[in-house]
């Protein structure tokens, strides 16, 4: 063995260290909560805190699962989500279209300042929301929580078609409007078709923003459109923070994403590697 191959390999096992520690300590964070969740509620306030619980029980999930609030507060949670996912790849897909197809200079300055409005706080926009939203009658809904989840996602999901539209070779599009297909046909037929990986990966981060967003449910809700985030907050009582029960909230309310990823987990890497090279 050569020095330059007992380098690479020294290269390569100090990457595979590298990604090992990232995972772990990304990994960490959840698996703790995970553990808490079968905790008895003596050991979740136990000092020192224990990785492992001690008694495993399912007493918190069965807590959880038979408390009214939650599944009402599930519902509200996929119903907002959905409704913003499709609001934000409605309004992003021919916006980030327009933006890379005619190139102009009003286009550029859209796609920048679609990217300052990202860096704003949800707290200022949210905050004359309620007032807007009490005039047009739609306080504490899942609609008026959707559109005010889309101000947040609508930038970077136009960001993320932007470069995944940008990505697509331009002479598909041609061809097709060569054969008669309209410029919308060409759209509907050749470009999101291509695309369909970052049409993936734009709606998962879509959906994510709404998922797990708290600001706006605290501004915009109160009884009816409470999502699971609030519903997660409120187990505290004078006595502190009921650990085992948010914990156990916490994982069912994880478990629909962690499956949504697996379930388009091809179409993602085929969207960011679409993402990443030119046509």
């Amino acid at each position: 063995m050569n020095g330059l191959e007992t380098k690479r390999m020294s290269t390569r096992a100090l990457l595979w260290l590298v990604l090992i520690l990232m995972t772990v300590l990304y990994a960490y964070p959840f698996a703790y909560m995970l553990f808490t969740s079968f905790k008895t509620p003596l050991e979740t306030n136990a000092i020192p805190p224990t990785f492992f619980p001690t008694t495993w029980t399912i007493e918190n999930y069965v807590s959880t699962l038979t408390n009214s609030a939650v599944p009402v507060s599930i519902l509200n949670s996929i119903q907002t989500a959905v409704i913003s996912t499709l609001l934000s790849l409605a309004l992003a897909i021919p916006a980030a279209y327009a933006v890379t197809r005619w190139k102009t200079r009003l286009g550029r300055v859209f796609i920048l300042t679609a990217l300052v409005m990202r860096m704003v706080p949800a707290i200022v926009v949210g905050a004359p929301l309620i007032g807007f939203f009490h005039a047009l009658g739609l306080s504490d809904t899942s609609l008026a929580l959707a559109i005010a989840q889309t101000t947040i996602s609508l930038p970077l999901s136009i960001w993320l078609m932007a470069s995944f539209f940008d990505a697509v070779p331009d002479e598909l599009e041609e061809a097709a409007r060569v054969d008669g297909t309209s410029r919308l046909g060409a759209l509907w037929r050749v470009v999101l078709p291509v695309a369909r990986g970052g049409v993936a990966v734009t709606a998962i981060f879509a959906f994510l923003a709404s998922w797990n967003d708290f600001i706006f449910a605290l501004l915009l809700t109160s009884v009816r459109a409470v999502t699971t985030p609030l519903e997660i907050a409120n187990y505290q009582s004078q006595f502190g923070l009921a650990w085992g029960p948010m914990t156990s909230l916490a994982v069912l309310y994880s478990v629909p994403v962690i499956l949504l990823t697996l379930v388009l987990q091809r179409h993602i890497v085929a969207g960011l590697t679409l993402g990443a090279v030119k046509g």
